[in-house]
C-alpha cells in the first residue's frame, strides 16, 4: 500500500489543506498565489493531461513524486530537485526561548516574501500564510527568521520556510522555530515531517540534532504549460 508521505501534495489537498484545494477527484491543486503544488491521485498520463487542461495559468507547478517521473510533452521541466522527506521521530523536544516568536499576518507579507528571496527554502508565494502557524523573530522592525506550515497530509503536518537571514545565523533561531513548530504538531495528536534539498548538509544535520530521521528521497519537479 503507498505511504501517505509517497503522494503528499494530493493528501494534503483531500485532508487538512482541503479548504485550499482546487481540482477535482482525480487532480487537485492550489491556488498559484498560495502554492505551485498539484497533486494526482495516480500520476498517469491522463492525470497531466486533467491538470493541463484545469489550471489557467502557464506555471509554475510542482508535481512530488518517490522516483524520476517522465513528464508528457505538453508540460515543459524547469528543474527537478531530489530532496529528503525526513519525519520527527525523537521524543518532544524542550522549548528554547532565547528569542520572542511573533505570529506573522498579512501585514508582514512583503517581508516574509523578502526575506524567502534572499534566502531560497522553497516556493513561497503571497498567499502561502494562508497555510497558517507562521512565526517569526524580528530585530526591531526588522524580519530576521521564520518558519510555519505547509502540506498537511493527515495525520502528518509539514514544517517549511525555516529561514534566517545570512546576517543573524549562528544565533539558535532556526532551531528554537523547528523546536516551537514541532511541540505544536506533537501538541495536536499530529506528526511532524518535512523537506529539505538533499545536498543542504547543514540543514540535515539540525533536523537530524532535533529528532528527524531521513524516510525517503522525493523528487520535486517544477513544470510549466
Amino acid at each position: 500500500m503507498e505511504h501517505i508521505l509517497d503522494n503528499p501534495a494530493f493528501n494534503a489537498l483531500i485532508s487538512g489543506n482541503k479548504q485550499l484545494a482546487n481540482g477535482n477527484e482525480l487532480v487537485k491543486y492550489f491556488d498559484k498565489d498560495v502554492s505551485p503544488f498539484v497533486g494526482f491521485k495516480e500520476n498517469t498520463t491522463y492525470s497531466f493531461q486533467l491538470l493541463y487542461d484545469l489550471i489557467s495559468h502557464t506555471g509554475p507547478v510542482g508535481f512530488i513524486s518517490p522516483a524520476e517521473t517522465e513528464i508528457p510533452k505538453q508540460w515543459k521541466v524547469a528543474n527537478t530537485i531530489k530532496c529528503l522527506q525526513m519525519i520527527f521521530e525523537g521524543e518532544v523536544p524542550q522549548e528554547h526561548n532565547e528569542a520572542e516568536l511573533i505570529p506573522l499576518t498579512n501585514q508582514h507579507v512583503p517581508q516574509m516574501l523578502a526575506l524567502t528571496k534572499l534566502t531560497n527554502p522553497g516556493p513561497f508565494a503571497p498567499r502561502t500564510i494562508d497555510f497558517g502557524h507562521y512565526k517569526g523573530v524580528f530585530d526591531g522592525e526588522k524580519l530576521v527568521a521564520m518558519a510555519g506550515q505547509r502540506m498537511h497530509p493527515l495525520p502528518f503536518a509539514e514544517i517549511s520556510a525555516v529561514c534566517t537571514h545570512p546576517d543573524y545565523t549562528g544565533k539558535g533561531y532556526a532551531k528554537q522555530l523547528l523546536l516551537h513548530h514541532i511541540n505544536r504538531i506533537k501538541a495536536a495528536g499530529e506528526l511532524p515531517m518535512l523537506h529539505v534539498r538533499y545536498d543542504n548538509e547543514r540543514a540535515i544535520k539540525v533536523y537530524e540534532s532535533t529528532g528527524f530521521s531521513i524516510r525517503k528521497e522525493i523528487y520535486f519537479t517544477i513544470m510549466h504549460k
